[in-house]
């Protein structure tokens, strides 16, 4: 699996250099700024982008934006995006073309090797990786003006933020300690009071809970 690496920060950059590496992948091209990334994407068409938002020469969303950018150009490329900070509008933006194979991470995931090269993978294979952290501030903004989420069960507010993470019901009863079809029955109940058409696709499934969250945001 061929990756291109985002990240202005040296030390930072060689570690998840090593760190990808280490599990397999073969890194493409490691760059340090903006227009760096914007050849590096366009000529080497790599499996997956792991970019940091913040890259010289503006050292603002110039990550983001060269990533988004690549994606007009060749749709669903899997673009994983690291940030120091919880930002919703940043996920917003990724999540605004509707296809999957995004993910937001916050740095912090990659001190955790197995749970960083986890969301690659599943970025990498079409699917979506949130960082738990921004699905905990988009449901509780949600919640207080939101009467669909804010009727859902304890319960089902676990069921959704594990799976707006992308997580499927397996993985989620499996973390839980509960059956696969009690999960089941807790998704079902939670689409039906969101108002979201029942699909046993994942990808779509994590993105149509985003959406909803995420709207008029």
């Amino acid at each position: 699996m061929r990756v291109v690496l985002a990240e202005d920060l040296f030390l930072l950059r060689d570690g998840l250099v090593r760190l990808l590496e280490a599990y397999g992948f073969e890194i493409a091209a490691a760059v340090e700024s903006g227009p760096e990334l914007t050849r590096a994407l366009a000529e080497l068409e790599p499996d997956v982008a792991v970019v940091d938002v913040r890259l010289p020469p503006t050292h603002t969303d110039e990550g983001l934006q060269c990533a988004l950018r690549a994606r007009q150009g060749r749709p669903g490329l899997p673009v994983l995006v690291l940030s120091q900070h919880v930002e919703q509008l940043y996920a917003r933006e990724l999540l605004a073309d509707g296809t999957g194979g995004v993910g937001y991470l916050l740095k912090d995931r990659v001190f955790d090797a197995d749970q960083f090269v986890d969301a690659v993978r599943r970025v990498a294979a079409g699917g979506t990786a949130m960082d738990p952290q921004v699905i905990q501030q988009l449901l509780s903004r949600r919640a207080a003006d939101d009467r669909p989420l804010g009727n859902l069960t304890p319960r089902e507010r676990e069921v959704l933020e594990l799976m707006a993470q992308g997580r499927s019901n397996a993985a989620i009863a499996a973390q839980l300690v509960v059956t696969e079809r009690a999960i089941a029955k807790h998704t079902s109940n939670i689409f039906g009071k969101l108002g979201l058409e029942v699909s046993d696709d994942d990808n779509r499934r994590v993105l149509a809970v985003l959406a909803h969250l995420d709207r008029d945001r």
